[in-house]
């Protein structure tokens, strides 16, 4: 961290004191994974810079926030593609294909894994256990979308869906 933090706009702000607002004054810090939510979604990921000024907002030492940043998974600590795919690789997952459709994925999209395609579109990497066994493979979409039993088939029909999509 360079000591700098990055300047917050208006908008950025307000967000963050309405996440503030919902604990008491003195415990402000407890926005700070709703804040770090609020700087990935509109810059895509969290630098440094970005911790820096999520920690001055709230009060707090950096390396508090850089604690949390690199504690969660959803947390992009570098800039991913438009498509942030994670796949469960956990034991049970493994059990049922999971590492199969990491490598599939990664095999279509010519990357390796935690690697973004040529195009930009696609970021592919492991998750830690997504809570649905039952249902392997499965895989987190942009951190929000979870997918099911994720075939060969499925996986193609996925990101034949999702490239359409930006189109």
């Amino acid at each position: 961290m360079n000591g700098q933090p990055m300047q917050l706009g208006d908008s950025t702000k307000a967000r963050f004191a309405a996440e503030v607002a919902k604990y008491p004054a003195d415990q402000k810090q407890s926005a700070v994974m709703a804040c770090l939510a609020i700087v990935q979604q509109e810059q895509g990921w969290i630098s440094a810079e970005a911790e820096e000024a999520v920690a001055s907002y709230l009060g707090m030492a950096p390396i508090a926030v850089r604690e949390v940043t690199t504690f969660y998974n959803m947390y992009n600590q570098q800039p991913v593609g438009r498509f942030k795919l994670n796949v469960c690789t956990n034991l049970p997952c493994q059990l049922r294909n999971g590492q199969h459709a990491l490598e599939h994925l990664c095999h279509k999209l010519g990357v390796d894994e935690g690697g973004t395609s040529a195009d930009g579109l696609f970021t592919v990497q492991k998750s830690e256990c997504l809570g649905a066994c039952a249902d392997a493979p499965v895989m987190l979409v942009n951190d929000r979308q979870m997918v099911s039993y994720m075939s060969d088939a499925r996986l193609d029909d996925l990101l034949a869906t999702l490239k359409e999509s930006v189109k």
